[in-house]
C-alpha cells in the first residue's frame, strides 16, 4: 500500500490549486483497488440487489431526518426505462451531492468516486456491494499516490465500467469539477465525465442502443454544513449526443473491450454546452456575502410585492432571477463580484441578519422591518417537544453515540466544511446497523427483567409475554423487533422538536433585536425599495 507523503500540500496543476488531501484520500492500496467488482449490466441493478435495495432504504430514511425539506424541479420528466443519463452537478456538499441525485432520480446508478472510499472500513464493505467504482484524481497522482501507468489502468477500468453502465441505461453521477470544494461557484471542469459519457455512446452505438444524455443538476443546500437544513434538486434540460461526435474507431475500440479516448473536439463541445448552462443552476456569485446579499434582495423583492417567498426552492429562483439581471454582469467563470449601491445596502443588510444567525426569512411584510412568531404554529410545536420528550429514554440510547460520533467526527475532519454533514450522515447510517441491535437487546432484556411491573402498571396478565400460548422467547421476539420502529420515531421525534428550538430560538431572536440595529435594517430595506 502506497503512502502519500509530501511537506507539500498546496500543489497548483494548469494554474489551479490541487485540493489538500485528507489522511484518508493519501492512502492507496492499488491491489484492493484492482480487485474491486464490476458492475453487472443483466440486473435491475449493477450492484447486489438485496444490498443495494437495503442502503438506500436506509439512505432514504436518514435523509428524511438530516433535511428539513426536500423539493425537486423537472425540465423534463425522468424515466426509469429508455437511455443512460449522465448527471453533473456542481460539488460542495461531499456524500450529500450524489446521494441527492441518486434519491431523487428514478434510475439505478453506476458510480465512481473517490479511491479510498472503496477501502475504508465499513463504507468499503457498503461500496463493493453497490460496485462502486474506484477513481484516482490527479491530485492523488501528482503527490505520488500511484504511478502514472497505475493511475491509467485503474482509470481506464472504472470509466469504462461506468460508461458500459450508461449505454446499458443506467444513470451515472460524475462531477466535472473533480473535488468537493467549498467556493461559492463552480470551479474549473474537468474531462471525466465528458469522456465517460462518449465512450458510453460507442459502446451504445456499437450494440444498437439509445445514445446517452447528459443531464445538468443544480444542487442546492440552504446551510450545507447544518443539520436540518433545505435541499432543492433541479434536473435541468438534457444535453443531447449526436452521431457524428463518435467515431467509427471509437466504436470499433469499444466493441472489442478496448478504452480509447474520444475526440477532443467532441469532449470540448459537451464541456462548454454544460459550461454554459450549469454555472446558472448554482449560486454563481463572487462570495458568500455576495450569495447572501442576493437572497435578501429576493426577500425584499417579495416584500414588496405584498408576498413571501415560502419555501427554499422560491427563494433559489428568485435570487437567480434578480442575479442574472443584474446591470453590468457579465456570464463569466469564475463571475466578477456585483456592484453598485443597491448591491452595498443589501449586502450590509444581509450580514447585519447573518451576525444573529438570521437571513432573508427574517423579514416583516412591508411596514414592519422583523416579521413576529407565528403562534399559529405553537400547538405543533409543543406536541412535537412533548413526544420528543415521551420518547426521550429511546432516543438517548439509539441515537446518543450517533449524535455524538457524527458531531465529533464531522467537527474534527481535515477534509473541510463540504464534509462536515457527509460524517453525520455516515454516523446516522452505521449507527442504525450497528448500535440499533445492541440497544434492542439491552431494552428486550430489560422488559424480562420488568415483565411483572409492565404487567402490574398496564393491567396485563402477568404471561403477557406468552404470545399465542408460547413461551415468552416469543414475545420478547416480538418486543426486540418492535424496537426499531420506535428508535426510528424517536428520531423524527427529535428532529421534529429540533426544527422547533430553531424556530422558537429565531422568534426570540427577532423580538430581542435591539432598536438601534433594527432603525438600521429598516434604514436599508427602504432604500433598497426606493
Amino acid at each position: 500500500m502506497a503512502t502519500i507523503v509530501t511537506e507539500e500540500e498546496e500543489m497548483m496543476h494548469n494554474g489551479e490549486a490541487l485540493p489538500i488531501l485528507s489522511s484518508s484520500a493519501k492512502n492507496m492500496n492499488i491491489e484492493k483497488l484492482l480487485a474491486t467488482p464490476l458492475p453487472t449490466y443483466d440486473s435491475s441493478v449493477p450492484g447486489s440487489y438485496l444490498w443495494t435495495k437495503v442502503a438506500f432504504w436506509m439512505c432514504r430514511r436518514v435523509s428524511s431526518v438530516q433535511f428539513r425539506t426536500t423539493a425537486t424541479s423537472k425540465a423534463t420528466p425522468l424515466t426509469v426505462d429508455g437511455a443512460g443519463a449522465m448527471c453533473c452537478g456542481w460539488h460542495t456538499n461531499g456524500l450529500m451531492d450524489p446521494l441527492a441525485i441518486f434519491l431523487n432520480h428514478p434510475k439505478e446508478f453506476v458510480v465512481g468516486a473517490r479511491h479510498d472510499l472503496v477501502t475504508r472500513p465499513l463504507l468499503g464493505w457498503w461500496t463493493r456491494r453497490l460496485a462502486v467504482q474506484p477513481v484516482v484524481r490527479k491530485a492523488e497522482l501528482l503527490r505520488g499516490g500511484c504511478t502514472e501507468e497505475e493511475a491509467l489502468h485503474l482509470n481506464g477500468r472504472s470509466l469504462l465500467a461506468l460508461s458500459s453502465g450508461i449505454a446499458h441505461g443506467f444513470g451515472c453521477v460524475l462531477f466535472p469539477e473533480g473535488t468537493s470544494h467549498s467556493e461559492s461557484h463552480m470551479i474549473r471542469f474537468k474531462t471525466g465525465p465528458f469522456r465517460t459519457v462518449l465512450a458510453a455512446a460507442a459502446l451504445a452505438k456499437a450494440k444498437g442502443l439509445p445514445l446517452p444524455h447528459l443531464v445538468p443538476i443544480g444542487l442546492h443546500f440552504r446551510r450545507r454544513e447544518l443539520f436540518r437544513t433545505d435541499q432543492f434538486i433541479e434536473f435541468g434540460e438534457p444535453i443531447e449526443l449526436s452521431d457524428e461526435m463518435i467515431p467509427s474507431e471509437m466504436v470499433d475500440a469499444v466493441r472489442q473491450g478496448g478504452w480509447t479516448e474520444p475526440p477532443e473536439a467532441s469532449v470540448h463541445r459537451i464541456r462548454d454546452q454544460l459550461q454554459e448552462c450549469l454555472p446558472t443552476m448554482t449560486p454563481n456569485s463572487s462570495s458568500w456575502e455576495e450569495h447572501r446579499a442576493l437572497h435578501l434582495m429576493a426577500h425584499a423583492q417579495a416584500r414588496g410585492n405584498g408576498k413571501r417567498l415560502k419555501s427554499w426552492q422560491d427563494e433559489v429562483l428568485a435570487a437567480r432571477a434578480i442575479r442574472d439581471t443584474w446591470p453590468g454582469r457579465q456570464a463569466v467563470l469564475p463571475p466578477q463580484p456585483l456592484e453598485g449601491e443597491r448591491f452595498e445596502r443589501a449586502s450590509e443588510a444581509a450580514e447585519l441578519l447573518e451576525s444573529h444567525g438570521l437571513d432573508g426569512r427574517a423579514l416583516g411584510p412591508q411596514g414592519r422591518v422583523l416579521r413576529k412568531a407565528n403562534w399559529k404554529r405553537l400547538p405543533s410545536a409543543l406536541l412535537s417537544v412533548l413526544f420528543f420528550i415521551a420518547l426521550l429514554p429511546f432516543a438517548l440510547s439509539s441515537l446518543g453515540f450517533q449524535v455524538a460520533l457524527g458531531r465529533l467526527l464531522g467537527d474534527s475532519t481535515d477534509e473541510g466544511l463540504d464534509a462536515r454533514t457527509s460524517y453525520q450522515f455516515l454516523a446516522a447510517f452505521f449507527g442504525s446497523l450497528l448500535i440499533w441491535p445492541v440497544v434492542a437487546g439491552f431494552w428486550t432484556t430489560l422488559t424480562w427483567f420488568y415483565r411483572e411491573w409492565i404487567a402490574c402498571t398496564f393491567g396485563w396478565n402477568v404471561s403477557w409475554l406468552e404470545l399465542g400460548g408460547y413461551s415468552p422467547a416469543s414475545g420478547l421476539l416480538v418486543v426486540y423487533f418492535l424496537c426499531f420502529p420506535v428508535f426510528w420515531m424517536s428520531g423524527k421525534s427529535f428532529a421534529a422538536a429540533w426544527d422547533a428550538w430553531v424556530d422558537t430560538r429565531n422568534a426570540w431572536v427577532r423580538m430581542r433585536f435591539s432598536s438601534e440595529e433594527k432603525a438600521r435594517l429598516g434604514r436599508l430595506l427602504d432604500e433598497l425599495a426606493s
